[in-house]
């Protein structure tokens, strides 16, 4: 599942869960996220997984094979994960949910849980 989320850390939205073998960068090109996010002109951060994406989507700097990122590269690497830590927070704290950790069911169950859940957390 992906999840979008404000940069505050509250959690906004669940996709429809996919297979688990399901990469990130498809799961969000499936669900639209990040062209939704462009038409709306919401910056969308991003971990490594969305890489070479788009450019509307900030995403780290990669470390070439034998070379060390530079001072300027790092700065920005480490802003971009601080920027981006209440939302990995959020999702962390998301999958304390017993349900998301242990659950053999199908996604399409889960997309239901998933959407249960983030209601119980918006009512809290």
């Amino acid at each position: 599942m992906q999840a979008v989320a404000d940069p505050a850390g509250n959690l906004l939205w669940i996709s429809p869960a996919l297979p688990g073998r399901t990469h990130d960068l498809t799961a969000a090109r499936t669900h639209h996220i990040i062209r939704i996010c462009e038409r709306q002109g919401v910056p969308v951060l991003a971990d490594g997984a969305y890489i070479g994406t788009d450019p509307w989507v900030t995403t780290p700097i990669r470390r070439l094979p034998h070379q060390d990122l530079n001072l300027t590269q790092r700065t920005i690497k480490r802003a971009l994960s601080a920027a981006r830590a209440p939302v990995e927070r959020s999702v962390a704290w998301l999958k304390s949910w017993r349900i998301f950790r242990r659950s053999r069911c199908s996604p399409n169950r889960m997309s239901v849980i998933a959407a249960a859940v983030i209601t119980l957390e918006t009512q809290r």
